[in-house]
């Protein structure tokens, strides 16, 4: 009885219950309120070391990211420009000048074409070729897969301008690797990127090449979630290896699938910096993107007001495919 009496004791002490009464208490512990919670001051408290932690993300943010945003709105509706950067209060307000004004310049629109032409060509080779790549290396190759998953991933970590100095010279007509290579059967290679319908396809494979890594890495991760069950029912019920890969593996990759090809997207809509390092715009604007007009007339020409109402129209477009995207691929994932 004894012992008996000295568990239900313990008990008693960890449920907050009086033993020298022998009643329940009202089930308050240490540190809480009336119905069980914390005490309004402990509340507080945490609330205010959560901001307090929180403030100077909370400033950077506000600074680097939520002020120039709104600036930029702002300025989008203005003349602003370099005479303004120090008088910015003085900047003439024009409304929606600058956003007529775009759908009627040509270079604007040449830029927003040559855009559409990369995101069209360069999102589904670089989606099919990492998925490719992603299966050989899951499945297909057995030796070496580490050193074949680091060199196609070894692209994406690599600096812009060291990717232009190894395709300036595989491109070059005169001394490049292609170059050597037309050379050997007695042909003389194009000229790449001073070509205007070469350009951009050359550009294209540039990052195609650059992005295929992350793509890779993306669709080896989905590849890796599927349950093998799955898979070895589907061979059991003689399933081959097309149909296993067209009815098991890419439905179940399609979270995967909208998610590379969300990114992917973006990414090629905001092309800079390839037509930057590589072509300058060229030949004859074949290579200009929405991204470096808006560099060029923001910071070459210092048109800050105009350029501020491309980086908007940039906006809206990407939003708009974002969203039709996750539209298109979205009921297919549940």
């Amino acid at each position: 009885m004894s012992t008996t009496s000295t568990k239900t004791e313990k008990v008693a002490r960890a449920a907050g219950v009086r033993s020298a009464t022998g009643s329940t208490g009202s089930g308050r512990g240490r540190g809480q309120g009336s119905k069980g919670g914390p005490k309004r001051g402990s509340m507080g408290v945490q609330n205010f070391a959560g901001w307090l932690f929180s403030t100077p993300f909370l400033i950077l943010f506000t600074v680097f990211m939520a002020f120039p945003i709104v600036a930029t709105l702002l300025m989008s509706f203005t003349d602003f420009g370099l005479r303004n950067v120090t008088r910015p209060l003085e900047a003439n307000f024009i409304g929606v000048e600058n956003y007529t004004k775009l759908f009627s310049d040509e270079k604007f629109l040449k830029a927003l074409f040559n855009t559409a032409y990369f995101v069209v060509i360069g999102v589904p080779l670089t989606i099919l070729l990492g998925l490719v790549v992603a299966v050989l290396l899951n499945n297909g190759i057995d030796r070496a897969r580490t050193f074949f998953r680091v060199g196609f991933y070894a692209p994406v970590v690599t600096s812009i301008v060291a990717v232009a100095v190894v395709w300036r010279f595989v491109l070059d007509p005169s001394d490049g690797l292609i170059a050597g290579l037309f050379s050997e059967v007695g042909l003389t290679a194009p000229d790449f990127l001073g070509n205007e319908k070469l350009a951009m396809p050359s550009l294209i494979a540039m990052a195609v090449w650059r992005n295929l890594g992350t793509v890779m890495v993306l669709f080896i991760a989905g590849l890796q979630a599927i349950p093998t069950e799955v898979r070895e029912a589907a061979k059991l019920d003689g399933a081959g290896m097309w149909q296993e890969f067209r009815r098991i593996t890419v439905p179940l990759l399609r979270p995967t699938l909208l998610y590379a090809t969300v990114i992917t997207t973006i990414g090629y809509l905001n092309v800079f910096e390839e037509p930057f390092v590589m072509t300058q715009g060229g030949p004859s604007d074949s290579t200009l993107t929405v991204s470096l007009d808006m560099y060029r007339e923001g910071f070459n020409f210092f048109h800050m007001g105009y350029a501020s109402a491309m980086a908007y129209v940039l906006f809206v477009v990407i939003m708009g495919i974002t969203v039709l995207q996750l539209r298109l691929l979205k009921d297919n994932t549940k």
